[in-house]
């Protein structure tokens, strides 16, 4: 089937493009920058980037006449310009108009949950672009979801950020309304089987989780599925823009995204039907079951094994992405003079078949996945493994190598080493785990930033010198 996928790179479109490839479509995936993706040659004549906006309805006319299914997975809440509600409406009458004059047959669209009479600015826009593209000629598919568990989401980041952070919180009185997570599996596995499924065209479907909890109860249950004790205390004193300026200052999300959701959480986000079990009978993952899963994304199957070919070889470069919410990091940006850095593809080959230089430092006495580092056989590829230490992505296409220390009771380690154009980055991002977590990484800093730095000139050296 001819299958549109918008939002490609956001959240949940990254995570439905794989699935879709897998399952034989053929996907014509829009992106404002056809180039963030290289298409892995498994997929060739399978996948097909079309550069446009839908702001813009003259970018549009690139996408073929012939779609079967589109999917609408757009979100304008964390544009830097503009009221997002007014560019929600612009994008999705766009759409709608350009879906009209195709052979379309069904549009898929995930929304929020909106049931109640008073819903947020976020959940009220959410609700009319599902009213704007039930306007149109091509029948819609409305999943509406609440909060959704995995990582990446913005507001499982928000929740673990906090958890993690704060052993004793001050919490406003909306933290006793109710919601009903959702682990992202089980999202993707909706957005699959409602595809051209007779039952589900111009409907709407409630999908929640196991468990219904509020949102003081999630806190603490997060808190005890990360072994970690926490209180919470309730006040009625805290408005929401107050809560969002709390939530800016302590988490990674900006005040805009912070705004929304604290005023969307004020709304009961649970499931007043459950017609989409009756179609499709399925076992859902309790919050604690997602939670789990979600911590061990980057390292298990969170993506089909077939987008992952060897080498990565740039296929999988974008799914394989270090956390940017709740994380300490270390960065040092390293400029390499030298006359020709075409040259940078020997080099980046010659240190993966050498161990890479920066590996020294987990340990000079053992050998890296059982092999001598000076080795001129040996090559670094996913899924190895080195002490405690595995790798996540060897990405020559694009320069980049990522390896991930899996958690112990301090927290996670990421390091990752690219080459953009003459700059050499190497960043080591850690995740702790509560307070004991953070008090390493401070203590530890003046050492981090010595050392790192050191092992950063020395393969400028190397560079150089090669």
């Amino acid at each position: 089937m001819k299958v549109l996928l918008t939002g490609t790179n956001g959240y949940i479109g990254m995570r439905l493009l794989p699935l879709l490839l897998e399952r034989g479509h053929e996907v014509y995936a829009l992106l404002r920058n056809k180039k963030s993706i290289q298409i892995p040659s498994k997929f060739t004549g399978k996948l097909h980037l079309i550069q446009g906006d839908l702001l813009y309805k003259d970018l549009l006319e690139e996408i073929p006449n012939d779609i079967e299914i589109a999917y609408y997975l757009v979100h304008s809440m964390n544009t830097t310009s503009g009221n997002f509600s007014d560019l929600e409406t612009l994008s999705a009458i766009n759409f709608r108009d350009r879906m009209a004059a195709t052979t379309t047959r069904q549009i898929i669209y995930l929304s929020g949950i909106v049931n109640d009479n008073e819903l947020s600015h976020h959940l009220a826009s959410r609700k009319n672009v599902g009213s704007l593209l039930s306007e149109g000629k091509v029948p819609v598919t409305t999943l509406m979801a609440g909060i959704i568990i995995g990582s990446g989401s913005i507001s499982f980041e928000i929740i673990r950020d906090l958890i993690e952070k704060l052993p004793i919180m001050i919490a406003p009185k909306w933290t006793s309304n109710l919601t009903q997570p959702i682990a992202i599996q089980d999202v993707l596995e909706y957005l699959l089987l409602v595809l051209d499924h007779p039952e589900c065209t111009n409907k709407s479907f409630e999908i929640g989780g196991l468990d219904i909890l509020s949102y003081k109860e999630l806190l603490l249950s997060f808190a005890r599925i990360r072994g970690l004790k926490r209180f919470i205390i309730s006040v009625p004193l805290l408005t929401p823009k107050l809560s969002s300026y709390w939530i800016y200052f302590i988490t990674s999300a900006s005040y805009r995204i912070a705004r929304a959701l604290i005023e969307s959480l004020k709304n009961n986000a649970i499931c007043k039907e459950n017609t989409i079990q009756k179609i499709f009978p399925k076992k859902l993952l309790s919050f604690k079951e997602a939670v789990k899963r979600s911590f061990h994304y980057l390292e298990e199957d969170d993506f089909p094994s077939s987008w992952k070919e060897p080498a990565f070889e740039g296929g999988s470069s974008l799914y394989v992405q270090v956390p940017h919410f709740g994380v300490l990091f270390n960065t040092q940006v390293i400029s390499l003079s030298i006359k020709d850095i075409s040259g940078k593809e020997e080099i980046w080959s010659r240190n993966l078949n050498t161990g890479w230089p920066y590996i020294h430092w987990f340990g000079k006495k053992r050998a890296i996945m059982d092999r001598d580092l000076q080795d001129p056989s040996c090559t670094l590829k996913f899924d190895d493994t080195m002490e405690f230490w595995k790798i996540l992505l060897t990405d020559s296409r694009n320069y980049r190598l990522v390896i991930y220390a899996k958690r112990n009771f301090l927290g996670e380690a990421w390091i990752e080493f690219r080459i953009i154009g003459q700059i050499f980055y190497q960043t080591v991002t850690f995740r702790p785990l509560g307070l004991l977590g953070r008090l390493y990484w401070y203590g530890l800093y003046p050492f981090h930033y010595i050392f790192f730095r050191n092992r950063g000139r020395s393969f400028t050296d190397k560079f150089r010198s090669s």
